[in-house]
Order: C-alpha cells, then structure tokens, then sequence
C-alpha cells in the first residue's frame, strides 16, 4: 500500500494528485522551483521539497534531485503527473531502482511507445491503421506532409509543410525545438490529412491482464497542434465506430503488455477511416472530461493499479451524458497566440464550485494551478487552468460552459477566455463540425467578446465613474462629485489606454450627481494634451443615453435605454478591469501630463515577450531581406522568431545567444535598404 506519495510535477496536475491522495487517505509530498515557491500546489501538499532554480532542466526534468526529494521526506510511491517526466523510461527506471512505487506503466512499455517511428512500425504488426510515413526528407513525394518529433508531444516539433520548397527548412525546425524540448531531434512526415479529427482512447490496464477502454474524446480544436477543446463522446463517433476504435487501442496497449493509465490517439478522416498517431503513457490533461461520463477517479484508479489492485470493471462503463473541458491559457490569440506574463490579480469563475476529482452530479468543475496573485512566469507552460462541463447532453455543456467563462474574472493577463467563449457559442462548432482546421476556417472566432462599439464606450464610461467615485472619497468636500461646478463647464476627461488604442472619456455630472453628459472617443496619442482635442461638452448624439443608478470604486450601475447594466471594476496601480454581461475590457490610465520618453531608433526589433535569446542568426552590417528570420526568443517551452520586416541592414546587435531579454527589450536595429 502507498503511504506517501511525491508528485514529480507542479502546478495544476499536481494539485490533482493531491486531492485524490487526501480522499484516499494518502500523505503527500510536492516539489518546487524558485519561481513556485509561492505556488498553490506547494500549500496544499504535506511536505515539500526547494529544486533550486527556475528553468525546468535544473529543477523538474532533475530526475536525480526528485528521487532525492522522496527519499528526504519518506514517499514511497512517485506519480509523474504529465509533461516533464512523465513518458521518461529512464526516469521510471531509476525510481523503480530505488525502491519506489512508479505509478505508471513499465519503462519498456514508455521506450516502446516515446518512440513514434519505433511505435508505429510495432502497432502495424498488430494490425492497428497506419498513414504512410517518411523519415528523410528525400522519401516524400506527396504532399501536404506533417513534420513530427518522434519523441515527445504537447504539439512541438510538428510543421505543415505543403511544398517541397518548404520541407528542408521546416524539417530543421522541427528537429531544433524537438532537441530543445525533449532532448533528442528525430523528426520523421507523415501524411497530412485535411480536415481529419484527433480522436482519443482511454484505457486503464492493470497487472492481471485486464485492459478496459473507458471510451473517446474528441480533441479536434487545437492551435498549434496543441489542444484547447476536448469533449466526450465525440459528435462524430457511433457505436459501431467506437468499437472499432477501442479494439484497436486495446491492440496497442496489450502489444507492449501496458499497465496503468493511457491514451491512444487516433486521425479520424472524413472518409470514416481512422490512423493511429500516437500512444501517451501517462495520464492525460483533458481526463476530467472522461471522468465525468464514465463516473470514476482515473487517478485514483491509478494508484490503485499501482498497489497490484485489479481494476474494479470488466468491461466499459456505460457512458452519460456529455463533457466539455476548455484549456484555458495565459497567452493573445489575437498576436500569433503570444503568451503572456505578469502577476494574475483575480481569477474567479462563477458557478465552478467543484474543483479536482469527478462531480456528482450535472455541473461545473474547475482545476486550476493558479489562484489571485499568482505569477505567470516564462519558464512554464502557460495554461492557467481547466474549466469543465457536464451535462445531459452536448448543447448544454457547451452553453453551461460558455456562459461560465463569459462570466469569469481574470485580471492581470491576457488570456484565450473570449475565443474559447466564441467557439463554443458557434454554429459549427455546436453541429458537430469540428476538426483540425476549425480555427483557421473560423476566424470570427478571434473577435473580443466585447466588440460592440456602445459596449466598448460604456465600459470606458464605467471604468471613469469608478474613479471618480473613488477620487470623491477622499475629496476635501465629500459628498461632492468629483469635479464639480456650480455652472456648466467642458467635461471632465481621463485618457486611457485600452485594447483599441488610446481612449479619452469624457463625463459631466450635475448637482444631484447624475449624469448630465458623456462622450468616448478614441484618439491618436500625439493629439493628448493639445489645444482642441477636448471633447465636446455636449456629448456624441450617437451615444446611447446613460443615468447613474448607483457608482462606487468597484462597482457602477447604469441605466442605458431603459436596460440596467452592471460593471465591476478592479484597480490596480492605474490598471482598470472591468467585466460586464458585455464582456471583459483592460484599461491602463495615462498621466495627464506624461514625462518624455527616449524614442527607439528607426529600424528596433523588440523582444515580443520575456525570455532567453535562442539563435543568433545575424552580424551587425549584415544585409537581410523581409521576411528573413533574424533571431529567435525562447519561452513558454516556445520559439519565439524574429523575422525582418522589410530588406535592410543590421545597424545594431544589441543581444547575444543566451541574454535573458524583458518584453519590449531592444533586440537589434535593422535600417531599411
């Protein structure tokens, strides 16, 4: 029996593990970089160990430090979690080695499978659908092909490649992030198929023979080749289909006499034939989904199968009725999905009352790594949290689902909440027609939530009556409003900088402290402070007409039209969040009287977020041409390129391979031919 479980992971899996752990009466143990001391994870676990340092090679990829930490503080059993070390054979090895419970299946079952090339040519032999496959470049003679890293997942080291113009470059890439993330570069193409879905398998086996398919997920909406929506059953999947799909994932995990949790995923083309991809040796990111329709605690079947138990089924659990999970990640997928850092001030979703373990009943689960507070650094993945649905059936998981993010509050940083609220709300989405391609043939879906002009304005009017609300309260005449007079006067102004540029709001109040006139308008930022550029006291005709039912700091009530709106407004140190029914706004207040700043050089490359410079591709004086990539920013587990904007010469190199750059950090200087 396990006593004391370390978890070699952070963040949200681990505080996964851990509840688990504690309804089974299980200790726990938590390890921590520098950059996660402050980390939820590390709070909720029995003990903890310090991995000292941020970067993942010198803390959680560590697998010497992380059996040290068990043996310091007792554990006897280690559960990987996902990522990191999960599908690590070596790492699985040395905690067997030194006497430990490994909650996973066998290390040769892990170096069978973390091999794509070496699983695809074992899986054909048992009869498991193969696409046809090339590892060297020269071998490919049909296109489009898709450039895959064999080992590893998480969607790095994969390129479309359409052309065979394209293929040597994209080829290098893949092998330089594939070497870069997991540690070895073999790439190998593999026939790209339009308009295919990613189909998944769950199963549990354990150490009696016993292999159960807790049935499919439909993970078909990814960027990146990496998943943001995942739901089970699949809208495109009827029985006779599914029983075809878990033969064959049973096929696969008794070829390499599989025991513990695993997926196996699949390509479902149009024409109803379905491909094997890959085989995931650990438990999955998008489990909650499948633990909601089948009604069981994967992970606690885990450690049960880890135990020598036998799994406490024949066959597989009737399925009811229908889960979505949304991946909700610290990242703009507005700016070529960019992620984002910076302190998350308030993460609050409404109506998730359950968190980290199956529900009970029709609801909302949230598992979330972050809590109001938390850092988003660049050394992690970037996904905050997971938000999951289930309900009777599909359309009222989507629209449970959709309206709870909608509602969400999530301050700090910017996040893919608005797109993943306008996928679930679309119509193909909600008939079933998903697939690989779905955000790409979508681009609507990139649209804010708050993309109406007289919402827009109105969050701006919210978010100046807050602050005057809160100016008042300090006012030498309180009871006052904030600018007041005794005889009409020009508005009063607040310029702020907002998601559309620069924004000036303009109000006036009267005596009785109700609206007497308002205006929004945006405007270019050299025109601030500029004789004229006032707004006009008598207010756009085009505004909609708004009464003050009631204003404070954080919270404004407007009569707009007859309708009552609500808006909640956040500061921090000049940072206004404000959500609403209309959606969700970020606004910074700028100085009335802004300092001067130095002006970058004609020609700056800035650094597009915080990282490490990865490659170096450039010299100063060198000549380049648009398009040309100059260098490469690494963070996120992402590269990050910098491609010339136009022909030029490199005037200034102001970084090296290695130099650890802020956003917005001058990169280099590139003064146009």
């Amino acid at each position: 029996m396990i006593r004391r479980l370390l978890v070699a992971n952070r963040g949200e899996i681990a505080r996964r593990v851990f509840a688990t752990c504690r309804s089974m009466g299980i200790e726990t143990v938590a390890v921590y970089s520098d950059a996660d001391a402050d980390s939820p994870h590390v709070g909720e676990a029995d003990y903890a160990v310090h991995l000292p340092g941020s970067a993942p090679n010198a803390t959680y990829l560590r697998g010497d430090l992380l059996i040290a930490a068990a043996r310091k503080c007792g554990a006897d059993a280690v559960h990987p979690g996902y990522g990191f070390l999960s599908e690590n054979a070596d790492f699985a090895r040395a905690v067997i080695d030194a006497g430990l419970t490994w909650v996973g299946p066998s290390p040769k079952a892990i170096a069978m499978m973390g091999s794509k090339l070496e699983a695809k040519q074992l899986l054909a032999d048992v009869g498991v659908p193969m696409l046809p496959t090339a590892v060297e470049p020269e071998q490919v003679d049909t296109f489009p092909v898709l450039v895959k890293a064999s080992a590893g997942g998480g969607g790095r080291g994969m390129r479309v490649v359409r052309d065979r113009e394209a293929l040597a470059e994209a080829v290098a890439a893949a092998r330089r992030e594939a070497a870069s993330a997991f540690g070895d570069g073999t790439v190998f193409c593999e026939r790209y198929i339009e308009r295919a879905r990613h189909i998944e398998v769950q199963i549990m086996a354990d150490s009696h023979g016993n292999v159960v398919p807790l049935g499919e997920r439909e993970c078909s909406i990814q960027r990146r080749h990496q998943k943001i929506v995942e739901e089970t059953p699949s809208p495109a999947v009827d029985a006779t289909l599914r029983e075809k799909l878990c033969q064959a994932a049973i096929a696969a995990a008794r070829a390499v006499s599989y025991v513990g949790a695993g997926t196996v995923e699949f390509l479902l083309a149009p024409s109803g034939e379905f491909f094997f991809l890959e085989m995931n040796t650990r438990l999955q990111v998008e489990h909650p989904v499948t633990e909601c329709v089948i009604g069981v605690d994967i992970v606690r079947l885990q450690l049960h199968v880890a135990e020598g138990g036998t799994l406490p089924f024949n066959g597989s659990p009737p399925l009811r009725g229908h889960a979505i999970e949304v991946r909700l990640y610290a990242e703009d997928p507005a700016y070529a999905w960019m992620p984002s850092t910076g302190t998350l001030h308030r993460f609050d979703v409404p109506g998730a009352g359950h968190a980290f373990g199956p529900l009970t009943a029709p609801g909302l689960r949230l598992d979330s790594g972050v809590t109001d507070g938390s850092v988003i650094g660049v050394h992690y993945d970037p996904m905050l949290a997971k938000l999951i649905a289930w309900a009777p059936t599909r359309a009222e998981a989507a629209r449970m689902l959709s309206n709870a993010l909608a509602r969400a509050r999530i301050h700090g940083v910017t996040t893919n909440r608005d797109l993943l609220v306008r996928v679930l709300r679309h119509s193909a989405f909600l008939s079933g027609g998903t697939d690989t391609g779905f955000l790409d043939r979508h681009p609507e879906v990139f649209a804010p939530l708050l993309s109406s002009v007289d919402a827009v304005r109105l969050s701006c009017l919210a978010v100046a009556l807050a602050g005057a609300a809160r100016r008042g309260k300090s006012a030498a005449l309180p009871g006052l409003p904030s600018g007041w007079r005794n005889v009409p006067s020009a508005l009063q102004t607040v310029v702020y900088e907002g998601p559309t540029g620069t924004i000036e709001v303009g109000y006036r109040l009267d005596r009785s402290n109700d609206l007497a006139a308002w205006a929004v308008r945006r405007i270019d930022p050299e025109d601030i402070g500029l004789p004229g550029a006032a707004l006009d006291p008598t207010g756009a005709p085009d505004h909609p007409p708004a009464a003050i039912l009631s204003a404070t700091g954080e919270r404004v009530v407007l009569d707009v039209a007859g309708v009552r709106l609500q808006f909640a407004v956040h500061e921090v140190d000049g940072v206004s969040f404000v959500d609403s029914p209309e959606g969700s706004m970020t606004l910074t207040e700028l100085p009335r009287y802004p300092l001067p700043v130095a002006e970058q050089p004609e020609g700056s490359l800035v650094a597009p977020l915080p990282g490490a410079v990865g490659r170096v591709l450039v010299v100063p004086g060198q000549r380049v041409a648009a398009g040309e990539l100059l260098l490469t920013v690494e963070a996120m587990k992402l590269e990050h390129p910098v491609h010339a904007p136009t022909d030029g010469v490199i005037s200034d190199l102001r970084v090296a391979a290695g130099s650890q750059v802020e956003s917005g950090a001058l990169l280099a200087v590139l003064t146009p031919s």
